[in-house]
């Protein structure tokens, strides 16, 4: 039988677990293709699992689906997931799997116990997007060419000093305990910043009184909250090299996981990407 699998948890945390060596349903919980969703005792962890059928795509739903049993488990328990797509073929790679990553698996847990991720994005304008559409291909030439690129060398150090700039800002702001930050240029010409914060769980509505307040003065850009999520960000910093044998999904596990809607737990705006990491 393959397992279909979402994340790792704490056995303790799933008192149904204490009685039995066996996978246990959980109740009214199903995952991808509608498929009962198990707790499987692996020693003092518990594998989120469903039953799958290999042969079978998965879809965009299926995403979604795979988000919402991580939100549902990490009302219960720190959790690390997996990332989307991932199976394994029987019981004996699963459990193998499991066991040669035991050790760095509970480390993990306990290090992001009773903590959170919230996400920011932020859009500002590009400060150096400024006549970046000037010109024409038969002026690329001579001097006009090199006076290009030096103008190009000049906005992108500019987009970069401000980026920089936005992301301490907000650092100094919410004094998160660990933080992953990306910055991108989009169709508009607008500056994203993508900033995930992990903080702890008990602190999480005086985060949002923060936000709340800190986004009624920033009026030179746009901000977006999202959250309390799976710290997905810092599950990937902790696991960076880890090894975890398991059938790959054709398409999907090679690729990050579609953006989803994870309606299990409060949010402002939905999250942008969600990337399913051990």
């Amino acid at each position: 039988m393959a397992w279909y699998a979402y994340c790792i948890g704490e056995k303790q945390a799933f008192p149904e677990l204490a009685r039995h060596r066996k996978p246990v349903p959980m109740e009214s919980v199903h995952g991808v293709s509608g498929n009962q969703v198990f707790l499987y005792p692996a020693s003092d962890l518990a594998i989120i699992v469903s039953e799958h059928n290999p042969a079978e795509a998965l879809s965009q739903r299926a995403g979604v689906d795979h988000a919402r049993v991580i939100a549902d488990c990490f009302q219960h328990s720190t959790v690390l997931p997996f990332r989307f797509g991932t199976v394994f073929n029987d019981d004996e790679s699963l459990r193998k799997s499991i066991r040669s990553n035991q050790r760095q698996f509970l480390s993990n847990i306990e290090k992001l116990r009773g903590k959170t991720e919230m996400h920011l994005k932020i859009i500002v304008d590009d400060c150096g997007n400024r006549d970046a559409g000037k010109g024409g291909c038969g002026e690329t030439v001579g001097r006009e060419y090199l006076s290009n690129l030096r103008e190009t060398a000049t906005r992108q150090r500019e987009r970069q000093t401000r980026a920089r700039a936005v992301s301490f800002q907000m650092h100094r702001l919410f004094m998160p305990l660990d933080e992953e930050v990306s910055c991108r240029l989009a169709e508009n010409g607008k500056m994203v910043l993508d900033i995930s914060h992990l903080i702890e769980r008990k602190h999480v509505e005086r985060y949002q009184n923060k936000f709340a307040s800190t986004s009624a003065t920033m009026r030179d850009c746009l901000m977006q909250l999202s959250g309390p999520w799976p710290p997905y960000h810092f599950v990937h910093k902790l696991t960076r090299g880890a090894h975890v044998p398991a059938q790959p999904m054709a398409a999907t596990s090679a690729a990050p996981a579609p953006a989803v809607e994870v309606s299990a737990i409060p949010v402002t705006t939905t999250q942008e990407a969600v990337v399913l990491l051990v």
